[in-house]
């Protein structure tokens, strides 16, 4: 093959351009030079000055015309690079290169005022992502995952530096990537399970296609409108029964102590002052049996408050004499929460398990421990265990002949206005039962 000729550069050509431009008034100069009747010392000195000359206008051409070049140059390179903050001296309009550096200035002011909005707008996104109550996962072609907020974390059970690069199998999340939406799902993953209704689209990042899956939970939404009917039903119950007990026991009362006194009759005396006790004291006691629902109906918001784990944990389990309750024991770890509500939450779960044990001779096990930034607190027994969980959670439903059908109810209520979980699920074996109570550590 034979060789190529390689082009001469650019500036170069530059050099010889102007170098030609100038070798004929060279030519003239010289020989006029030769040609008069001087010295050849003083020729010689005249010849150098003109080729001096000519060789320091060639340069100077060059360096006008290659200096702008190289100039435009590291200013796009710093561009391309990404750094706007470098800017041409000289941008002249009324020029052609100081148009050039004008244009090459505008143009590093838009792209760093884009680069600035698409900042603001990503990290406006992530907070929006991090603040809404909804899980987000963003995957690639390959199914992995490439993006989630909080509430994915949540979720899943694991933080996202974890999860991130894995497998949309390996996660759990398969399904939500296959079929029709928007639809309802069953998942259970790290919390307890639960109805979600799936949203996917699609997007491009670099230009390739990835899938956004937003999981909306339904399970807590149903559950609070669930809530607010019994509250309504509650309160109505209340105004009502309390309107007809209040004037019952009144005049039972007042009846009981008008026959003590006037009645002959010993028997019927006796009979009248029974009775009529019976119906005060059983008005007394549906009254009280009504307050006790209405509870549900009129929790506060919790008062947060610095509360430490292991001293919680201890001071309740010494309030349950009837059986033994061993504290296993769990890291220090201080919550945020409101101690009175959590007090009463870990006592209704601590009296339901020693009422389980003492129809079995067994005890009560308390433990807890941090995960994925939450604590689980467990409580065990070892009564019979559990046949339905099924309506455990609803109010008024109990399995107890003296039960209220409110202690579940409210420890649920209570554990979910702090952020958090309470499930019951069977022992090992289906013998004895495991409440177990997940609270957020922020």
């Amino acid at each position: 093959m034979p060789n190529r000729r390689r082009p001469l550069r650019h500036e170069t050509r530059i050099t010889l351009t102007a170098l030609a431009g100038g070798l004929p008034g060279v030519l003239i100069a010289l020989l006029w030079v030769w040609g008069t009747p001087q010295p050849a010392r003083v020729r010689l000195t005249i010849s150098l000055l003109v080729v001096g000359a000519w060789l320091g206008f060639a340069a100077a051409v060059r360096e006008r015309v290659i200096r702008p070049l190289q100039t435009l140059s590291n200013l796009m390179a710093a561009l391309r690079e990404g750094d706007y903050s470098i800017r041409a001296r000289g941008a002249d309009v009324q020029t052609p290169l100081g148009l050039a550096f004008h244009e090459v200035n505008a143009l590093a002011d838009s792209l760093r005022r884009q680069r600035l909005d698409a900042t603001e707008a990503v990290a406006l996104l992530r907070r929006v992502m991090e603040q809404i109550d909804v899980a987000i996962f963003a995957f690639d072609p390959e199914r992995r995952l490439q993006l989630m907020n909080r509430g994915g974390a949540a979720l899943l059970g694991m933080p996202p530096e974890h999860a991130q690069g894995l497998d949309a199998a390996e996660l759990g999340l398969a399904e939500t990537l296959a079929g029709e939406t928007p639809r309802l799902l069953e998942l259970s993953l790290a919390g307890p399970g639960g109805r979600w209704e799936l949203r996917r689209g699609s997007y491009r990042w670099e230009g390739r296609p990835h899938q956004l899956v937003v999981l909306s939970d339904l399970t807590r939404s149903l559950r609070e409108e669930e809530r607010t009917a019994w509250q309504r039903l509650v309160r109505v119950l209340s105004h009502e029964i309390n309107n007809s007990l209040t004037p019952i026991k009144s005049i039972a009362g007042s009846l009981r102590a008008s026959a003590a006194r006037e009645v002959q009759s010993e028997g019927l005396r006796t009979d009248l002052t029974d009775g009529l006790a019976v119906i005060e004291t059983r008005a007394g006691a549906l009254g009280r049996f009504i307050q006790a629902y209405a509870r549900l109906a009129q929790l506060p918001r919790p008062v947060l408050r610095e509360v430490d784990v292991p001293d919680w944990v201890r001071r309740v389990a010494t309030l349950e004499t009837r059986v033994p309750v061993e504290v296993t024991g769990g890291p220090a770890i201080a919550i945020q929460a409101d101690s009175d509500q959590l007090d009463a939450l870990l006592i209704n779960l601590v009296r339901n398990a020693a009422d389980a044990a003492l129809e079995t001779g067994g005890g009560v096990r308390i433990g807890w421990h941090r995960e994925n930034g939450s604590l689980l607190v467990r409580i065990e027994d070892d009564g019979p265990g559990i046949a339905d969980t099924s309506n455990l959670f609803v109010p008024f439903f109990t399995t107890k002949p003296e039960g209220t059908g409110i202690g579940l109810s409210l420890c649920r209520q209570i554990a979910e206005a702090h952020g958090g979980t309470v499930t019951l699920t069977p022992g090992p074996s289906r013998r004895g039962a495991i409440a177990t109570v997940r609270l957020p550590l922020r």
